[in-house]
């Protein structure tokens, strides 16, 4: 078609009445036929009549005679311009009349359609209208908008107002009916046009106009007209389908379904809704497709967690996670499950508490641990309140179990034990990369250990032991843990482990200058009888190590070696003791006597043993009388030394299996054999172990009354005044962090402090500091 002319010339300036219907004519054909185009003539012709009706002669006479000011030129214009406005306004309401009443003949889909087409030519021609009236705008528009004058819009708002007013509210629930039946034919699986309801949305939202400011938006059309009914259907929908599907199908084919469905919906927001709406639609889907069924979902947890199905798990986590409360439920129940699995698991392997093998009761725990840490991190994304639950209930089977029966102490003492095993040298010994994993994991369940002074007394005499029997498999696994328990529980609980590692060294670096001095001062003979020695100086306030608790001779060749080591240390060092610890003391002996061998054996003794064995250089057979008057050992000692060395046929009993008492005798075995060329005798046995135990954890309790006693003193030398009560749970607050103690222990601790009159007692149950 031609582009829009229009054929007759512009009228006179002083032709209102013809002016306007030559506007009309202009603006009938833009409103029908923009798609064809406006030549330049007519464009002109349109916006000159704009400019003449504004500026007709008739604007500058229609005011009273005599008064030919400004002010009554300007109401004269004033009222030519009222006029255009109120034509174009009367024109645009016949105009949408018409496209109502051509819009009642179409329905659903159709409907939409000729909502869409209608509306894109109604605003084009409304930008293109603008600017024809662009001189309108510019004068007496903004000068009736500038005065505060209401109902006065620029000609493009002009034509959305009357669009809303005369048209849309007219059809609007016309049109929502037929975007939510497209919208339910999606949702039922069916391909429909998202184009036509993404334009019905942005139509929606380009009527919202601000009544205060017409040059704002707002989206109250958009919310009122659209998001309201659109969340009523799909609320509505959602109840009808969860409802029914629920009832015939699984809990878990539901969590699949309902986690389809917000995804779907989301997508819908994406593809052709505004993201205005996404706020509440998806708290509307998860109020119908959630929290409506979350009862059922949380009764299905315990089935999901007795069967690890962690993919459901993790689903229903992301579904329930999207609603205020509603895991709690969740978290007692996995806290409850995961406590019972530790329980269990410590249950499976301690059928002898007594015995256990430490190895067997770590890895238990760590089993359940490393289990349960997986779920939380794959299924409940790590989320801090599982991992509180998960640390909760693995610090309650760790500190109370079947292994604890006797008091929390258990736990720390097998995990130090556990421990050691792993750093010491081992035919087993594993690759750095392994032992340092391995130290984390340990470092996992040390986290749970409520009595951590425990640990840190028993991993000391261990690594003590590790340290002066050169036992130890890596040096930098040692430092590596010494680290991480200094970053767990700070430096005061690593300071004296450090200080017994710089012993080591101190001592490496003495042994070479003794050896020096030896060179010096000894004779070439002398040096070649010399025994080969290697000396630990070890300070007495940060080894774990008491002096030996039964006297002892040392035999003649070992006393001529310390006294000459003792001499050169002295010189060294005046004003110090030196305390010979002999129950750690060890050396190797070469059997020379025994038949049938080329290469002599040798025997790795303990001091006490090789005490013993020297007594057969100066005769054959040797009374268990004459070997407690010649070494000096207490029966708690010298009878396990005898017993390794009568079981590893070292020597003979007469009679035989004949127990170390008065009346046995004990003779050389010049027959002995064995696989190895090196025989270790220095074994320790299980009532030395049992009692070193039961030592260990006397001096625990010594240390913590002690421990409780320096924090009640801190804490009231800080307040000078507290209540008793509020004293109690300060200590605990203090000293938890080592162990957790008991009430009954602390009140001790005050009535011995006030005793010793650190303390007093004051009126009304408060406690004074006493400086």
């Amino acid at each position: 078609m031609p582009p829009i002319s229009i054929g007759q010339p512009v009228p006179s300036r002083d032709d209102l009445d013809g002016t306007w219907n030559y506007l009309k004519e202009g603006v009938d054909q833009i409103m029908t036929r923009l798609d064809d185009g406006v030549d330049m003539i007519s464009y002109m012709g349109i916006y000159t009549a704009v400019h003449n009706f504004c500026t007709s002669q008739r604007a500058q006479t229609s005011a009273a005679i005599g008064q030919a000011s400004t002010l009554s030129s300007h109401r004269g214009a004033h009222l030519i311009g009222e006029d255009l406005y109120k034509n174009l306004k009367d024109y645009l309401r016949d105009h949408l009349e018409m496209l109502y009443e051509k819009s009642t003949g179409h329905t659903d889909e159709a409907l939409l359609s000729y909502y869409i087409r209608e509306w894109n030519r109604f605003t084009a021609a409304a930008a293109f209208s603008n600017h024809l009236f662009k001189y309108l705008n510019r004068h007496w528009v903004k000068r009736e908008v500038d005065e505060g004058k209401k109902d006065v819009y620029d000609v493009y708002t002009l034509h959305l107002v009357q669009w809303r007013d005369e048209f849309f509210m007219k059809v609007h629930t016309s049109i929502m009916g037929a975007v939510l039946k497209m919208v339910e034919k999606q949702r039922n699986g069916e391909i429909i046009e998202q184009s036509m309801i993404k334009s019905v949305v942005d139509s929606f939202v380009s009527l919202g106009l601000d009544d205060a400011d017409s040059t704002k938006s707002t989206l109250d059309v958009y919310r009122f007209y659209f998001e309201k009914p659109f969340i009523a259907a799909t609320k509505t929908y959602y109840q009808q389908e969860s409802s029914q599907f629920v009832s015939e199908n699984s809990v878990v084919e539901y969590m699949k379904k309902a986690e389809k469905r917000l995804e779907e919906e989301k997508e819908r927001v994406t593809n052709y809704l505004h993201p205005d709406i996404m706020t509440h639609l998806m708290k509307c889907c998860l109020e119908v497709l959630v929290t409506a069924h979350s009862p059922l979902l949380r009764d299905e947890f315990q089935t999901l967690l007795d069967e690890d199905r962690q993919e459901d798990m993790a689903r229903m986590y992301r579904l329930l996670s999207r609603i205020v409360n509603a895991l709690e439920p969740l978290r007692t129940r996995f806290e409850a499950h995961v406590r019972k699995a530790g329980l269990a698991a410590v249950d499976k392997v301690a059928t002898d508490a007594e015995n256990l093998d430490q190895k067997i009761y770590v890895e238990a725990l760590l089993g359940v641990h490393t289990q349960y840490h997986s779920l939380v991190e794959k299924a409940f994304d790590t989320d801090s309140e599982f991992v509180r639950s998960l640390d909760n209930a693995c610090k309650e089977f760790v500190n109370r179990n079947k292994v604890c029966k006797t008091g929390s102490t258990k736990s720390p003492e097998l995990l130090a034990k556990y421990t050691d095993n792993l750093l010491k040298k081992s035919s087993k010994n594993s690759e750095e990369a392994d032992i340092e994993n391995a130290l984390t994991q340990i470092m996992t369940v040390f986290k749970y250990i409520e009595d951590k002074d425990v640990f840190q007394k028993f991993y000391s005499k261990l690594l003590a032991k590790r340290l002066v029997h050169t036992t130890s498999a890596s040096e930098d696994a040692e430092t590596s843990m010494i680290g991480k328990l200094k970053e767990a529980c700070g430096f005061e609980y690593t300071n004296k482990l450090q200080r017994m590692f710089q012993d080591i060294q101190t001592s490496k670096d003495l042994n070479s200058a003794y050896k020096d001095w030896q060179a010096r001062v000894l004779e070439d003979d002398e040096l070649k009888k010399a025994v080969d020695p290697s000396y630990y100086i070890l300070g007495t306030g940060f080894w774990p190590l008491g002096p030996p608790n039964t006297s002892f001779y040392a035999p003649a060749e070992i006393v001529q070696t310390y006294t000459r080591f003792q001499k050169f240390y002295l010189e060294k060092h005046n004003g110090r003791k030196l305390t010979w610890l002999w129950q750690l003391c060890k050396g190797d002996i070469k059997a020379n006597y025994i038949k049938n061998t080329k290469v002599p054996y040798t025997f790795q003794v303990s001091t006490y043993q090789m005490g013993i064995l020297l007594l057969f250089n100066e005769k054959d057979t040797v009374t268990y009388d004459e070997m407690k008057e010649s070494t000096a050992l207490s029966a708690d000692w010298l009878d396990p030394s005898i017993g390794i060395m009568v079981k590893a046929k070292v020597i003979l009993a007469e009679p035989e299996n004949a127990k170390p008492e008065s009346g046995t005798s004990y003779s050389l075995n010049y027959n002995f054999k064995n696989k190895k060329l090196k025989v270790n005798l220095n074994v320790v046995v299980k009532s030395e172990q049992k009692q070193e135990v039961e030592d260990t954890h006397k001096t625990i309790e010594e240390d913590r009354k002690l421990l409780m006693q320096s924090a009640i003193v801190r804490i009231m030398k800080a307040r000078k005044k507290m209540k008793y009560q509020q004293l109690i749970q300060d200590t605990i607050v203090q000293i938890r962090s080592r162990f957790t103690p008991k009430v009954s222990d602390i009140k001790k601790s005050v009535d011995q402090l006030v005793e010793k009159d650190y303390l007093e007692r004051l009126d009304d149950d408060e406690l004074g500091y006493l400086a």
